[in-house]
């Protein structure tokens, strides 16, 4: 049998553990798009690492205190605008329409008395890592899926009668040790158990008896792992609930792997286990910001968020030889470019691609917005494939930056900028 244990409402349930005020209102937890690290002065932006896999993402922030005022209003030619999106709304705000990912403005129009607190992604880093560790320290086998969402497996361990009882005991000892309410799924099946936890929202528990009768009547879109593109493509086959699928088969077997995976995982014959953490494959960041059209201005904030990624490269210890970069314009132009270095990574050798690459991509007289970049094909700790040419100078670089990064990790990612961050 397997437990799907999702936080219900996590950051606003956070906030509300170390803020009692905050329970019972209509409150959410805002965010915007962290533009502080493109500052001149000193911000002491730490990175948040502990809780890091492939499906929970590191996070840069700063100790400064953030207020509704500092955080989410800008003064614009004298006139004030609210910015940032809903990042989670309590059930109380939700009541009014307010949703995940709708601008803040537009949220406080629908409820002018919700409160909206600025986000605190380290305390909702280390409540997800003891919430994992107190789950882990209940059932043999624990795969953390997101920041705010776990599977176990309490197969050979429970009887299949015990189960409901002990994912109730489970949700009560979470909530009175960590103060946060969680959902949990239950079903034979992995994805059932995910697909259960709908069902037992808010702070409850569900149990999926009967896979098929339960099915017979969900509608697709509500399915984890179909979008809206496929939703598209079984709807041209008048495929619309769960229960539809489950008489297609012929017609996703046709569909090779990716159909009867699907099949499988709604059937709840796909038979997939737990998974263990899987190595992150890549490192990102991207950042979104009014227009700028100065050249020199873009390029400054490229290096700046190339810092960012070298400190986590240097971080997690590996050599990625494909380096992304991406320049979003107004309007909807998007522009990009690949490189592949066979090389021992560092900052300097980092830095001076990215520029390369800025210079071939660069559209001159139009307003950059967002900026993406990213690096993959770890070559880890072996060197076999890189280029002997470089090998003795970059490995000389690697060893510099190996020292700053030790200085970083003590004292922020901006103690030290290269002058073209300046």
């Amino acid at each position: 049998m397997f437990l799907h244990i999702d936080i219900d409402s996590f950051f606003a349930s956070a906030e509300r553990s170390v803020d009692p005020r905050l329970k019972g209102i209509p409150m959410c937890v805002g965010s915007r798009s962290n533009l502080e690290i493109f500052n001149k002065k000193r911000t002491h932006i730490k990175l948040m690492n502990d809780n890091s896999g492939a499906f929970v993402t590191p996070v840069f922030y700063s100790d400064k205190k953030k207020t509704f005022e500092s955080y989410f209003i800008d003064e614009i030619e004298g006139r004030k605008k609210i910015r940032g999106i809903v990042t989670t709304a309590s059930y109380e705000a939700r009541r009014f329409g307010v949703k995940t990912a709708m601008p803040i403005a537009q949220a406080l129009q629908l409820c002018p008395q919700m409160t909206v607190v600025p986000s605190n992604y380290p305390l909702y880093h280390k409540l997800s890592h003891q919430i994992h560790a107190f789950i882990s320290a209940h059932i043999p086998q624990v795969e953390q899926y997101s920041i705010d969402e776990f599977f176990g497996d309490v197969s050979g361990w429970k009887k299949d009668e015990e189960v409901y009882d002990f994912a109730k005991m489970l949700q009560k000892n979470i909530l009175e040790r960590f103060d946060i309410p969680v959902s949990i799924g239950i079903a034979k099946a992995k994805w059932i158990a995910k697909l259960a936890t709908e069902s037992a929202k808010p702070y409850g528990v569900y149990e999926v008896k009967d896979i098929d009768a339960y099915i017979e009547h969900i509608p697709i879109k509500e399915f984890p792992g179909i979008g809206k593109g496929f939703q598209k493509r079984l709807e041209a086959h008048y495929i619309s609930t769960l229960g539809d699928i489950k008489r297609q088969k012929k017609l996703f077997d046709s569909w090779k792997k990716p159909g009867q995976q699907l099949y499988g995982r709604v059937t709840g014959t796909d038979n997939e286990g737990i998974s263990q953490r899987v190595a992150r494959k890549s490192i990102g960041i991207s950042r979104t910001f009014d227009a700028i059209h100065d050249k020199e201005e873009i390029k400054r904030r490229i290096m700046i968020m190339a810092r960012h990624i070298i400190y986590m490269v240097m971080a997690i210890e590996v050599n990625p030889t494909s380096y992304y970069l991406r320049v979003g314009y107004a309007y909807g132009t998007r522009v990009k470019k690949t490189c592949t270095v066979d090389r021992v990574f560092s900052e300097t050798l980092f830095k001076a691609t990215l520029s390369e690459m800025y210079e071939e991509i660069a559209e001159a007289g139009k307003g950059a917005i967002k900026l993406t970049l990213s690096v993959s094909n770890f070559s880890s700790g072996s060197f076999k494939t890189l280029s002997l040419i470089e090998f003795n100078d970059d490995s000389k670089a690697k060893q510099l930056h190996k020292n700053i990064h030790e200085l970083r990790k003590r004292f922020g990612l901006d103690i030290i900028k290269t002058g073209n961050e300046l």
